[in-house]
């Protein structure tokens, strides 16, 4: 494993949760680069098409993964993407996964203009914590951390506490990890 100066943190939640303003003010607090995964997928072409019913790219894992590869080695990274489970444990310091109260959320996807298949899919996922499952079963709940996003206070709030975990993180942590 490359070792790296600065963290990588992946931010990860159901679509609706906040993942973008967080990264976004993270970024620009502690001069990391920001991976919008979904953006990557289409712009790279690292899909193998559109699902037109879900309006979503089919994400070509081992492309993407091989697009990404050479940022997230670098270091000082924050990923940002609805999902985690094809990441390397190697490649993530901090897991930081985001949940939004299930009405609250359905507003924000509406908002959006998402079809009602997809808003309930999304809410259903919410509700069932099939983001955190995963983050937990992919990365250990100890590289795991859970954040409410309900409000701007709330996102405040995680800003900070993300904050002093970025300047409590010591570049040899990566080296100890498997």
């Amino acid at each position: 494993m490359t070792f790296r100066h600065r963290p990588n943190i992946l931010l990860c939640g159901t679509p609706g949760t906040g993942k973008t303003t967080h990264a976004q003010r993270l970024c620009k607090l502690h001069s990391l680069n920001h991976l919008l995964v979904g953006d990557i997928v289409q712009k790279k072409n690292c899909h193998e098409g559109k699902d037109e019913f879900w309006d979503a790219y089919i994400v070509d894992e081992k492309k993407l993964l091989e697009q990404l590869k050479l940022d997230i080695m670098c270091g000082g990274v924050v990923i940002d993407w609805h999902t985690c489970s094809l990441f390397p444990i190697d490649w993530i310091d901090l897991v930081v996964v985001l949940r939004t109260n299930h009405t609250i959320l359905w507003d924000r996807l509406v908002e959006r203009k998402y079809s009602l298949e997809k808003i309930q899919e999304n809410n259903q996922a919410e509700i069932m914590e099939v983001v955190l499952e995963e983050a937990i079963t992919s990365f250990g709940v100890e590289r795991v951390i859970v954040l409410t996003s309900d409000t701007l206070d709330q996102v405040e709030e995680n800003i900070k506490q993300i904050s002093t975990w970025i300047q409590q993180w010591k570049p040899h942590n990566s080296q100890n990890k498997q």
